[in-house]
């Protein structure tokens, strides 16, 4: 990426929409707040009227909607952390309490029956509306497009269900609805956004956790809170999407993690395929000529 040089204008946005176009909105996931409420799942399908689809208790996670897809456009990963209080096997009942008390106070972990510290990290998770957008590359009919919002929004009525955008997204967001076959996914309530309102999933948020507006302003907000955060010792506070020159060109919904983000089953460094599309056809056209070069030298090396 070095040398790179990367802004917020997204392909088809804004200059296709001329003086149409809309300021750049999105999302900023403050998951040091959310409580898991799952307020913004549900308004998210009450909203775009998307089918129930409750995966019911697993016994591995005390989360019930499992993950993203077609049926559910938000989720709220929940995230079961459980550190050793830190004393030896034998150890008195009044030092392993008091190990569990400095393990709530140092690190947010709460004491645990099995005398472990335990914490719960919630992620209220979405599409990333990227910049540079797989999804968007990929897709041959143009059911998904690039509002004036620079938002990635899918026609439904014109997807063929080819899943080639399933494919491009490095974020497993896109789904084919099952019996459908159709892609469906969060378009950041489009319809909402044209009405001057603000999306479902935010709007419901008791929290604030989601944050809804302008990306600049968000990513202005997003690292005043990290600031904040690191100031009152929580130095594993960090960013996720908010950087242009990341391998997407940034998220237009980013987050803000207080842990890798493999924890939270995000990849820690996404590329969108077609960003290496050039370099695939230059190797394979390289195979190509090398592939014929050695026929032809066999070919004439037989004639001799």
């Amino acid at each position: 990426m070095a040398g790179r040089v990367l802004d917020l204008d997204t392909p088809a946005w804004p200059d296709t929409y001329g003086t149409d176009a809309q300021p750049r909105v999105g999302f900023f996931t403050d998951t040091s707040v959310c409580i898991g409420c799952k307020a913004c799942e549900v308004a998210c399908k009450e909203w775009n009227k998307v089918p129930s689809d409750n995966q019911g208790f697993s016994g591995e996670s005390y989360d019930n909607s499992g993950e993203l897809g077609a049926n559910r456009w938000r989720h709220v990963a929940f995230i079961e952390q459980r550190l050793p209080v830190g004393v030896e096997d034998g150890a008195p009942d009044d030092l392993v309490a008091e190990a569990a008390r400095q393990n709530l106070v140092e690190e947010g972990l709460d004491p645990h029956r099995d005398e472990d510290g335990f914490r719960w990290l919630m992620s209220s998770d979405v599409c990333k509306h990227c910049t540079e957008a797989g999804c968007l590359d990929a897709c041959p009919t143009g059911s998904l497009f690039r509002t004036e919002f620079g938002t990635v929004v899918v026609q439904e009525d014109i997807c063929n269900g080819c899943g080639y955008c399933v494919v491009s997204c490095p974020f497993g967001v896109l789904d084919q609805r099952e019996g459908d076959g159709r892609v469906w996914k969060c378009t950041l309530c489009y319809d909402r956004l044209q009405g001057d309102m603000e999306p479902a999933c935010a709007q419901a948020c008791p929290t604030d956790s989601i944050m809804f507006g302008e990306l600049d302003e968000l990513r202005e907000r997003a690292a005043e809170r990290v600031e904040v955060l690191h100031e009152r010792g929580r130095g594993e506070a960090r960013l996720y999407g908010e950087d242009p020159e990341d391998g997407v060109g940034g998220f237009g919904a980013f987050f803000l993690l207080l842990d890798e983000p493999e924890t939270y089953r995000l990849p820690p460094a996404p590329v969108v395929p077609t960003r290496l599309a050039g370099s695939v056809w230059k190797a394979a056209g390289a195979a190509a000529v090398t592939m014929a070069a050695g026929i032809a030298a066999g070919f004439l090396g037989r004639r001799d």
